[in-house]
């Protein structure tokens, strides 16, 4: 079944939103490349293998982060959550937020957000909705959270938990852009019980290879990507509650004993928090 309501992608009308030009290279598409997809162009491929030379870890760590992504929802959709909202979603692939709820709770609830239409495009076209449950899908930049709070709540209810996935998406708000405070009246708008899950490029993991591939990206990327240090990161959680390991190296969620997967070149951090009821 498609989902409800097929048509009712929204758009903030922002002037801040993309265009859609595939002479210049995008984000999304570039992360498609490294995962082996094929919703990419030439610019694409030619900035992606640009940042590769940095930084040839990165195909592997869009695969850790979509297991990160998918363990997560298996995760709470185990703990009772039915309300998620995927910021940065990007290109549709196995195994999507929408399809790891909904296999275990048909009747979950389901927003993604994207600030690219190329995103919105192929989410209407893929990412369909159990019957019970319901998928939607909002054209928005992260800075507006206005936009995406009135849009998510057509399908969303705010009075009661929901998770909100920010997966490789904070580390495009530059540090005068204020992000902390953009999580932080995000988590206000929301139920107590909801959670925060955050994948955030790091600074201070193999700190000259991060610095390297940091360089390479903002000069061939349409987009500038501000990696940060772990007490930088951590700040996001301030007021929650750290679930599970707390906030750690992306190398480290499935080592057999912390450090022991270091030297990858996985420069990221990964962490899950809940807002508290008082």
């Amino acid at each position: 079944m498609t989902q409800e309501s097929p048509g009712a992608t929204k758009d903030s009308g922002s002037s801040n939103l993309p265009g859609h030009d595939t002479s210049v290279a995008n984000a999304a598409r570039m992360w498609n490349y490294w995962i082996g997809g094929k919703d990419h162009f030439r610019a694409d491929r030619e900035a992606g293998d640009q940042v590769l030379e940095a930084m040839p870890a990165l195909p592997y760590i869009a695969r850790m982060l979509r297991r990160f992504l998918t363990t997560t929802v298996d995760e709470l959709t185990a703990a009772g959550v039915r309300q998620f909202l995927d910021i940065g979603t990007g290109l549709p692939t196995a195994d999507n937020t929408h399809d790891v709820a909904q296999r275990a709770a048909p009747e979950s609830r389901i927003v993604y957000v994207d600030h690219d239409p190329v995103v919105i495009r192929h989410a209407q076209a893929l990412l369909t909705s159990s019957a019970a449950g319901k998928t939607d899908y909002i054209q928005a930049d992260l800075r507006d959270w206005a936009t995406i709070s009135a849009s998510a709540q057509q399908t969303l209810d705010f009075s009661r938990p929901v998770a909100v996935f920010l997966i490789a998406v904070l580390h495009f708000i530059l540090d005068a852009e204020d992000p902390h405070e953009m999580i932080s009246r995000m988590m206000a708008d929301l139920a107590p019980g909801s959670y925060l899950v955050i994948a955030h490029a790091a600074s201070d993991i193999e700190a000259d290879t991060a610095a390297a591939m940091t360089r390479s990206y903002n000069a061939t990327s349409s987009l500038t990507i501000t990696p940060r240090d772990r007490a930088t990161v951590t700040r996001f959680f301030d007021g929650m509650e750290m679930t599970g390991p707390g906030l750690i190296p992306l190398a480290d969620l499935w080592a057999s004993s912390p450090g022991t997967a270091a030297g990858r070149g996985l420069s990221c951090y990964c962490g899950i928090a809940t807002k508290p009821y008082s």
